[in-house]
């Protein structure tokens, strides 16, 4: 698997820089298949082909995750057991660092109620698009009525 696409090259283009960045947007995620260290990027050097983000899990315990580059060319050649490779997580949504983090922590210690809450926050987004929809086909009618109206005259 190719760990930086040119989709997430322009990307990390159009953010930018984000070092002066409290809270900073995690781009991409990349996780061993077989462990627990996982690698949420914030930025990338395309000359280096070196990411800089905060890299979990690599040695058991909260107090090892740390802020740092790791390089992607070293990422694509560790290969674990069975031939396993670390992977870019498909499903992955780019967000600020404490929302990633947050939500990890929830699917983690909480996976019913996180569940429920991506369900809700599904049906407010399919609400809020009905509604959308609803208030632009009134406008198209609107403009329709108005039109009929003109042709009478």
């Amino acid at each position: 698997m190719k760990l930086i696409t040119e989709e997430i090259k322009t990307r990390f283009a159009e953010i930018g820089e984000q070092s002066n960045d409290h809270d900073p947007i995690v781009v991409t995620k990349f996780f061993v298949p077989w462990g627990a260290a996982t690698w949420l990027a914030t930025e990338y050097d395309v000359e280096k082909n070196i990411c800089f983000g905060y890299v979990k899990g690599l040695v058991q315990g909260e107090w090892n995750d740390e802020w740092g580059s790791f390089s992607i060319d070293e990422l694509e050649s560790i290969e674990g057991p069975m031939g396993l490779k670390i992977e870019r997580d498909l499903y992955f949504s780019e967000g600020r660092f404490s929302d990633v983090l947050e939500k990890a922590y929830c699917e983690r210690h909480f996976p019913k109620l996180y569940t429920k809450r991506l369900e809700r926050e599904k049906e407010a987004e399919k609400r809020a698009r009905l509604e959308q929809r609803l208030t632009e086909m009134k406008k198209l009618g609107q403009h329709q009525n108005r039109d009929q109206g003109l042709d009478r005259a």
